[in-house]
């Protein structure tokens, strides 16, 4: 049986490696970001196939599995990549960005469950504040 990989908030950097991995293994590989833009290289290099999903609705990220599954099969690898950069001094971020970041990582957590039910699933999290020390 063929794997099914499926990146949430994938782009050119970690998701792309991983993308490339898994698909040099033989992999079906759907990558899902906010525009498809940022994943047509990535798509062409690896032979992925590239989804539009907003991870920050609940709705939308079960509406990609439902789709991935209908075009891909259900996926039995999920990477929930997921995230939104905010840069400043920790004093000085807004806090409705703060809030937005929390909650797209709560929504990876809730949705992980019924993306994983027959697979493995990684959460990749990376909290700063894009200052250098």
């Amino acid at each position: 049986m063929k794997s099914v990989v499926l990146i949430v908030g994938a782009g050119p950097g970690l998701s792309s490696a991983i993308a490339r991995r898994f698909a040099g293994d033989g992999a079906s590989v759907a990558l899902a970001a906010r525009t498809v833009e940022k994943l047509d290289s990535i798509a062409q290099a690896t032979g992925a196939r590239a989804f539009v999903c907003d991870a920050t609705s609940v709705d939308a990220v079960g509406g990609l599995f439902d789709e991935v599954t209908r075009t891909l099969g259900e996926p039995n690898v999920v990477i929930y990549n997921a995230g939104v950069r905010i840069r400043g001094p920790v004093v000085d971020l807004d806090p409705k960005g703060v809030e937005r970041t929390i909650s797209m990582r709560d929504h990876g957590r809730r949705c992980g469950p019924r993306l994983a039910r027959r697979g493995e699933s990684v959460r990749a999290d990376a909290v700063g504040t894009g200052q250098r020390a």
